[in-house]
């Protein structure tokens, strides 16, 4: 979560643009994800050379040959306004752009295809340089803090409710999931591809060693990553952002996730989205499969029956929903939440404070944890009642101390030491009868037991002559 100083510095940025007249902020962070993408393109490079240097090899693959130096940051950010901004106009954009996955098939290649780069004035270009110069866009932190603190920009909230995940949350899920290199994960409503990035990233730091192997890198790069949107502008977004976590060729696709178009079915072995909330649909453009599980409009169910037809029998999810799918009466809420229990393994509901997604949204939100069986399977379902993540819960999310994260991983990843644990707990199990019993209602409130503090008060007596004798010391105090 971006504060204080790095805060100032991107919003001073942000100022840079608007002043120059770009007042789009999607037009703004696209700009920006150019540039950061360019910087990054170059440190690695000079990271790789000075690696070959200390054993006087050659670099391999390099990116930058003998013609494309002036395209380096590093030789550029040195030129003057002018010559600075005409050589982004004639040979970096063009580069990134054209020649860097030349007669590649390849998400970034398609998606850069249409990409402009808008920035007018030399002056602006160069402030804007300047500052991007001044972050180390290679601390994973720093540079996702950024990023998240610019997909803020673009709105509360996007088209069908839609709106980013923060970075914590995100990272939060990937570790519950604990995704690997055996595994094909999908986001089918990706946006800036938040969730399979920070999964492409932990597969890195966790599966060093495995990445020498020449079929898991390639399986990596090539097969294991998936997202579908259809905003052209976050596809580019997200098709950067997946290179510069090692994926050279993700199937990012434009594409209705909730159509006839989409017929990939069965397929991937994770899942992980935070769908659109509270949108509304035309009936006869949703995919036939989709309605015959829960015959409604809302996206957020629909998604939820998507997830299931798109993952392979075993295959895991992990979902932000609403919190009324967790409740609500509607045929179509309680015929998901039945499909998940009766026909699939609901594993665990995770419900999450309404500041969580402040201050770009107050809605309450949880995360719903299952396993595609379709032969049924859920014994019980754990519960947890996060309070904290680490922020206020506040418009400010400034950082506090208390944080249910690392004991929400902790316990998810022991469940076998949940089961004792009392109703008065902040997560404990619930069996399925139960839950089968109050009519698929999810909501942790419906299990939760709260005690209450017994406060014992003086006798009513006591009480009137502790008010007279006060009102006598009033009364003395006046005269």
């Amino acid at each position: 979560m971006i504060t204080g100083d790095l805060k100032n510095r991107i919003d001073g940025m942000w100022d840079i643009f608007w002043s120059s007249g770009m007042t789009n902020p999607l037009t703004v962070i696209e700009q920006v994800t150019y540039l950061m993408f360019i910087k990054i393109l170059d440190d690695n490079e000079l990271r790789k050379e000075s690696n070959a240097a200390l054993f006087d090899i050659p670099v391999a693959d390099p990116v930058f040959d003998a013609d494309h130096q002036n395209c380096r940051w590093s030789v550029f950010r040195n030129y003057e306004p002018q010559a600075m901004l005409d050589n982004m106009n004639q040979n970096v954009f063009p580069f990134i752009k054209n020649d860097l996955h030349a007669g590649k098939d390849t998400a970034f290649a398609r998606y850069m295809k249409d990409a402009l780069f808008l920035i007018p004035q030399p002056r602006t270009l160069v402030k804007v340089v300047d500052m991007l110069d001044e972050l180390d866009l290679n601390n994973k932190d720093i540079m996702g803090d950024v990023y998240e603190y610019l997909l803020s920009k673009i709105a509360q909230s996007g088209q069908n409710g839609q709106f980013r995940t923060p970075r914590h949350i995100i990272n939060m899920m990937v570790q519950l999931m604990n995704p690997t290199l055996e595994d094909v994960v999908c986001d089918p409503a990706m946006g800036s591809a938040g969730f399979i990035c920070a999964a492409a990233q932990h597969i890195k730091d966790n599966n060093e060693g495995a990445l020498m192997n020449a079929e898991n890198r390639e399986h990596f790069a090539k097969t294991m990553f998936s997202g579908f949107d259809t905003d052209q502008t976050m596809l580019r977004i997200g098709a950067m952002n997946m290179m510069l976590h090692g994926v050279e060729a993700p199937n990012i696709s434009y594409l209705d996730s909730l159509s006839e178009d989409n017929t990939v079915r069965d397929a991937y072995t994770l899942i992980m989205a935070n769908p659109p909330f509270k949108g509304s649909l035309d009936k006869e453009t949703i995919a036939k499969d989709l309605l015959a599980v829960a015959s409604t409009t809302k996206t957020e169910l629909l998604f939820l029956v998507l997830f299931l037809k798109s993952l392979r029998v075993g295959g895991r999810c992990a979902s932000i929903v609403p919190d009324g799918v967790l409740f609500s009466s509607t045929k179509a809420h309680k015929a998901i939440r039945k499909e998940l229990i009766e026909n699939n393994r609901l594993e665990a509901v995770i419900s999450m404070p309404s500041g969580v997604f402040k201050p770009y949204a107050g809605v309450s939100t949880a995360v719903l944890v299952f396993t595609k069986t379709g032969t049924g399977g859920t014994d019980e379902v754990w519960f947890y009642d996060m309070e904290a993540d680490g922020y206020s819960l506040d418009d400010k999310r400034s950082p506090v101390e208390q944080n249910d994260i690392p004991d929400i991983i902790e316990r998810f990843r022991n469940l076998q030491d949940e089961t004792n644990r009392a109703r008065t707990e902040k997560s404990f199990m619930v069996p399925v009868r139960e839950i089968v019993d109050n009519d698929y209602d999810l909501s942790i409130n419906k299990y939760k037991e709260i005690v209450y503090e017994k406060i014992e008060y003086p006798p009513t007596s006591e009480l009137i002559a502790d008010i007279k004798r006060l009102n006598e010391e009033i009364a003395a105090g006046i005269v």
